[in-house]
């Protein structure tokens, strides 16, 4: 209301209220495309799901087979049925390369009651997906065009495993890659929130969730971290795995997030790209804490292991 309007006026008069981060105006137009962008993926998901769940209905098992409902030979497949072609043999011959192998489980899993009405349903399915991958190839054009100032920052991002460049794009879009604007790694990780919550009583810090943050910037986030997850011999996935076995992998995640997000502030501030440490980080950084933890699960299987120095 208007008095506290007035009260709210008067305090940031007197620089008593912390002011909100507002990108300029390009930023604001590179956001609404990312974000766009990530709801046509979202509708264009939710759609392919609808489709398998209605195929389902009519007794085919297709994505049971088949990894992407959208492929080349799935597609074939749809159109071949929309047409009026039901027998399964026939069916499954519009297989292409790696999934000609699959063959018999094609006729087994297109073996249904599928018909003039399902054939009806499964077109505006299909119309309305391309609707959804003309959008998102649209957004990607223009998010392309926009981002041509920022693709210095775009190239050394992707250099992070597990950071992919539509992840790259959420990152600058939402953070506008200006980092003067967060003082430290730790203000633009609590901004995204991915650091820990405050809970303290009676001087002891207890576990709990995560700040609330920029939901856009956190999910994309969640991404990279997944992936970098599943990377071979880099740095992110051995932490990964360190802290899922000791807290679990939610945490883990979050864990991976920050580390993400710090090295983007690190890299962005100093003009950098990514150095990963390496597989072996925590074996170099500590070899005797390595070496004992070694020595403790061979003792657990059961053997009794005395350790000579390698020769030079």
């Amino acid at each position: 209301d208007v008095s506290d309007a007035a009260w709210l006026a008067q305090l940031a008069a007197h620089g008593l209220l912390r002011p909100s981060f507002v990108p300029p105006e390009p930023i604001r137009e590179l956001r609404d495309l990312t974000r766009s962008r990530a709801i046509a993926v979202g509708d264009r998901t939710r759609e392919i799901q609808r489709l398998e769940k209605f195929l389902e209905s009519s007794g085919l098992k297709l994505s049971a087979i088949v990894s992407d409902l959208t492929g080349a030979s799935s597609r074939a497949m749809l159109e071949a049925l929309i047409l009026g072609e039901r027998d399964p043999q026939v069916l499954a011959q519009f297989a292409q390369r790696r999934m000609r192998p699959k063959i018999p489980q094609l006729v087994e899993a297109l073996t249904g009651r599928f018909s003039d009405h399902h054939a009806f349903i499964v077109r505006l399915h299909l119309d309305q997906i391309d609707q959804h991958t003309k959008a998102i190839d649209a957004l990607t054009e223009r998010i392309g065009t926009v981002m041509a100032p920022f693709r210095p920052a775009r190239e050394a991002l992707t250099s992070i495993p597990g950071v992919s460049v539509l992840v790259a794009d959420v990152i600058i879009a939402e953070t506008g890659a200006d980092m003067s604007v967060f003082p430290t790694a730790a203000h633009l990780a609590s901004w995204a929130g991915v650091c820990p919550g405050s809970n303290e009583s009676a001087g002891r810090v207890k576990s709990t969730k995560t700040m609330p943050g920029n939901k856009h910037l956190k999910a994309a986030l969640g991404i990279a971290a997944m992936s970098a997850a599943r990377s071979k011999d880099t740095y992110l996935s051995v932490k990964y795995k360190r802290i899922a076995a000791r807290r679990g992998p939610i945490k883990a995640v979050v864990a991976i997030e920050h580390v993400i997000l710090t090295a983007t502030w690190h890299m962005l501030v100093n003009g950098e790209v990514y150095q990963d440490p390496g597989a072996d980080y925590y074996l170099k950084r500590d070899p005797q804490q390595a070496k004992a933890r070694a020595l403790r699960q061979l003792k657990s299987l059961g053997f009794d292991v005395t350790l000579t120095p390698a020769a030079a």
